[in-house]
C-alpha cells in the first residue's frame, strides 16, 4: 500500500527557504529530497522568488542541466543556468517582479509537466496602478534532486488573449492571421 508522503516518517518535508548559497557553486539546491515536492510547489516557489526579487530561490528551482531555457517578455532565449542567473540578476537590478499566476492550466506525467497560465504583473504608470499581462508556459522535471524546472517561456500578452483563450475548433479567441507568425 503506498502512503501519502505527508503521512510518512521518512519524508523530509518541503521548504522553500532560500539556502545558502557558495560562489564555488553554480548554483544552490533546496534542502532535503524533494520527491515528497510536486510541481505545483515548485511553481509557487518560482513566484515567490521573483515577486520578492529571491535570486538564490530562483536559481536553486533550476534543473542542473546545461540545456534549460528562459524567454522573457519580447527577449531573446537564454539558455543555460549561468546566463538565466544573470538576466535575472539584471532584471533583480530594478526590484522585484510583483507577478501573479492566474489561469493556471496543468499538464503532467510521472516525470514532465507542463503549466500554461496567465501572469498578471502590477505596472505603475502615468495613469496609475495598471496590470500587464504575460502569457507563459512553465515545464519541470522530476530529477534525482526533485522536481525542477526546466524551461520559463514568456510572452507578453493583451486582455483579448487573457479573457479568451483558443479551445477546440470554435474558432473562438483565434488570432488574427495577418499578426500571428504561426
Amino acid at each position: 500500500m503506498i502512503s501519502h508522503p505527508a503521512e510518512r516518517s521518512d519524508v523530509v518535508p518541503m521548504s522553500f527557504a532560500a539556502p545558502a548559497y557558495n560562489s564555488a557553486m553554480s548554483r544552490p539546491t533546496l534542502p532535503g529530497a524533494l520527491w515528497a515536492g510536486s510541481p505545483d510547489e515548485v511553481e509557487t516557489a518560482l513566484y515567490e522568488a521573483l515577486s520578492g526579487a529571491d535570486l538564490a530561490l530562483l536559481m536553486s528551482l533550476w534543473a542542473d542541466d546545461d540545456e534549460v531555457f528562459c524567454v522573457h517578455p519580447g527577449g531573446p532565449r537564454v539558455i543555460g543556468t549561468e546566463a538565466i542567473r544573470a538576466s535575472f540578476e539584471a532584471i533583480f537590478a530594478n526590484g522585484a517582479i510583483p507577478v501573479r499566476p492566474e489561469q493556471v492550466r496543468r499538464l503532467h506525467t510521472l516525470t514532465a509537466a507542463v503549466h500554461h497560465l496567465v501572469e498578471a504583473v502590477d505596472i505603475s504608470t502615468p495613469e496609475g496602478p495598471r496590470t500587464a499581462w504575460v502569457l507563459a508556459t512553465n515545464v519541470y522535471l522530476k530529477t534525482a534532486q526533485g522536481w525542477r524546472l526546466a524551461a520559463h517561456h514568456a510572452s507578453p500578452g493583451t486582455p483579448e488573449a487573457v479573457t479568451t483563450p483558443t479551445t477546440g475548433n470554435t474558432g473562438s479567441g483565434s488570432a488574427d492571421p495577418r499578426t500571428v507568425l504561426h
